[in-house]
């Protein structure tokens, strides 16, 4: 099944240079596809995956031309994530994770030269940047931390116990929450960029997990210096709001409706190949495909809208910091995990036992195994608890156009 791509639901103008990201992300996606069971056995770094993606520079797409990339909207970065989710989950969200660092950097660098030198460099050498925002006993909770910046002789310093820094060893660089200082509260936080040459990292913990094991997310101590301009100049607080969680809800929702694709495709394969073979009886499990359908088609609309409401607004920081605003893209993040899990679930009734085996073509084993992350990616439980009180402050639309 040839599922429509994300952008496609979004009203965005025509771009000469989408015909030829398609072509390249398919081809990516291509050789993710030949790996991704190797990948996910041997809980391996997608490398074949990633070295396909330099070769056609798809790591630097949404940094502005005026430094090297391609100004590539956050809906075309969204269907590259689904492209390579259909492919191999792990190296979907892998790319998805970089992206969401890239447009931190892109969107709140200001006048800082040592940032705007390491987009340069992403583009140029199409480096991939880690992601380091949990920490110690702060776990999920992404606003708070505990390791500071230490700041002497014109020097920054950080030492930071990361439970968890997906692809780290792999990547080129990363991109970290921290203190601002020794003395400043765990919310009061800055992001800081480092490259390979800035840090060190000290294994703490592997990454032995069902489901999204290419994404090879240990744990390390990561010890890095570098100069006060690798701090982005904006608050945490507001590129959080503004950046960090819209872009990662919207892509990773991209990598699970992907992954959904992926199962419902099978699904799809696995009737039609039953249909022929007893002379046109369905199944058992047929119905189960409109409903895996349905539910694809939802999911798809739902993330096309948030879309397109996080890209009217991105201008607007009064928009950006609403409490309307806030819960939406917050709840982007549930809905699509919730309804991702739906689909493959569905498909896999549709395949029935053949779906449910590891060793068949019609295998959804895979794909349930890794999209039963999204849930806890950022716990769904906190993140519903965390929006209680703000859910009771939000009124109830008058109408179906509120």
């Amino acid at each position: 099944m040839e599922a429509p791509a994300i952008v496609d639901e979004v009203a965005s103008s025509p771009s000469s240079a989408a015909p030829d990201m398609a072509a390249r992300a398919a081809a990516v996606a291509a050789v993710a596809a030949r790996h991704a069971g190797e990948v996910d056995r041997g809980a391996r770094f997608p490398s074949e995956a990633f070295a396909a993606a330099r070769a056609r520079r798809l790591l630097g797409i949404m940094v502005p031309r005026s430094l090297g990339g391609e100004g590539a909207s956050l809906a075309r970065v969204a269907d590259v994530c689904y492209e390579l989710a259909r492919a191999c989950s792990s190296t979907g969200m892998i790319y998805a994770m970089h992206q969401v660092k890239v447009a931190c950097l892109t969107r709140h660098f200001g006048s800082s030269r040592a940032l705007a030198a390491i987009l340069r460099r992403l583009c140029a050498e199409q480096l991939l940047l880690a992601s380091s925002t949990t920490e110690g006993k702060a776990g999920g909770n992404v606003r708070s931390s505990e390791a500071p910046i230490e700041h002497q002789n014109g020097r920054i310093s950080l030492d930071r116990s990361a439970t968890v820094i997906s692809y780290g060893a792999a990547a080129d660089g990363v991109v970290t929450t921290a203190r601002r200082a020794p003395d400043a509260a765990p919310s009061d936080q800055v992001l800081v960029a480092f490259l390979k040459s800035d840090y060190t990292l000290t294994r703490l913990q592997g990454w032995n997990t069902l489901g999204m094991r290419g994404t090879c997310s240990d744990g390390y101590t990561l010890r890095a210096t570098g100069t006060p301009d690798q701090i982005l100049p904006e608050p945490y607080e507001m590129i959080h709001a503004h950046t960090m969680v819209p872009t990662a809800h919207l892509l990773w929702g991209s990598v699970w409706t992907g992954i959904a694709a992926s199962a419902t495709e099978r699904a799809q394969a696995f009737i039609r190949q039953a249909v022929r073979q007893s002379g046109g009886q369905a199944p058992p499990g047929a119905p189960q495909f409109t409903r895996a359908l349905a539910t694809l088609r939802t999911l798809r609309g739902m993330l096309a809208t948030a879309l397109r409401t996080y890209t009217e607004a991105m201008a607007d920081p009064n928009v950006l910091s609403s409490l309307g605003f806030q819960s939406m893209i917050t709840l982007t993040k549930v809905e699509a995990s919730e309804l991702a899990v739906s689909v493959v679930l569905a498909a896999m009734r549709v395949c029935g036992l053949t779906g449910y085996r590891c060793d068949s073509e019609f295998s959804v084993e895979r794909q349930l195994r890794d999209v039963l992350s999204s849930p806890i990616m950022i716990n769904n439980d906190r993140i519903l608890t965390n929006l209680a009180t703000s859910s009771l402050m939000t009124p109830i639309p008058a109408s179906l156009h509120d």
